[in-house]
């Protein structure tokens, strides 16, 4: 099944997609927050054949819910009522920090790394969901 993930943010969503065999994120597009966000993602989804969605949940470093965190939630109940799989909030701190670092040490140019930082921090949080679900898999199967 593939895992769909969702960097959302206050003007574009980031999107990332994962292999059949859920080893692999890929980033995939980066969609505006103009109303119709949430039917692209439906369309993608089933385009994709996704089973699942993963929403990033920007926690503060201390774990709590600010403002931000609270907007992801509102985005994922929304996004529930557009799509037919289930969509689930993954603690995502850090992603955009570490996808800008990552485009920076691969020389990306300033004006090409603020297109695709959404994508790339979706498909970081997708690995991190992507490792913790392998390992949670491998303690059931252990």
């Amino acid at each position: 099944m593939k895992i769909m993930a969702l960097d959302v943010g206050e003007r574009t969503v980031g999107v990332a997609v994962s292999d059949e065999l859920e080893m692999t994120a890929n980033p995939r597009t980066t969609l505006p927050r103009d109303g119709q966000e949430f039917a692209a993602v439906a369309r993608l989804a089933a385009a994709e054949g996704v089973g699942e969605i993963v929403v990033g949940h920007p926690l503060s470093l201390r774990g709590e819910r600010g403002a931000a965190a609270l907007r992801s939630e509102a985005f994922a109940d929304q996004l529930r009522q557009v799509v037919g799989v289930p969509v689930r909030l993954w603690d995502e701190r850090l992603t955009t920090a570490e996808a800008e670092r990552r485009l920076i040490e691969a020389e990306m140019r300033r004006a090409r790394r603020r297109r695709v930082v959404d994508r790339m921090a979706a498909a970081i949080l997708l690995e991190h969901y992507l490792r913790a679900r392998a390992l949670r898999q491998g303690e059931r199967d252990g």
